[in-house]
């Protein structure tokens, strides 16, 4: 019987995805440091492949975290009571994983000024209603 792959291999490759590119690497420069090549790096990051945990291991080193940076969070990880954070919404992670979310973030966080954040912000809500016309 062949094991297939889920939620939470989904959710793991996409913190890998989310991590390596907020750290500016490529899936060839990842594979390339795996011994992989990058289809195999982008079956991890889709969740279409398993990460065995040693293989995990070599990501998290590589790519400066620690193990627990891709398991935070995850629903079907139940934390004793009184110690569960509060979960991000699943929008927090689509965005995270995407050059552009990141940029953005990297980008806005850098801005000191709360009224130029505040019409960013406004920018943005307007642009995005706009969208849904």
């Amino acid at each position: 019987m062949k094991k297939s792959t889920g939620s939470i291999d989904k959710e793991i490759g996409s913190r890998v995805r989310m991590r390596r590119i907020s750290v500016g690497m490529s899936q060839e420069k990842l594979g390339d440091m795996l011994g992989l090549t990058f289809q195999q790096v982008q079956k991890y990051e889709k969740g279409t492949n398993r990460i065995s945990v040693g293989r995990l291991v070599d990501i998290a080193k590589i790519l400066g975290v620690d193990i627990p940076f891709f398991f935070n969070g995850i629903k079907s990880i139940k934390a004793d009571a009184g110690f569960a954070e509060e979960e991000a919404p699943p929008y927090i992670s689509e965005v995270m994983s995407t050059p552009e979310g990141l940029q953005l973030i990297r980008t806005f966080t850098n801005i000191k000024n709360p009224k130029v954040r505040k019409s960013i912000v406004q920018l943005v809500s307007a642009l995005a209603s706009q969208d849904d016309q």
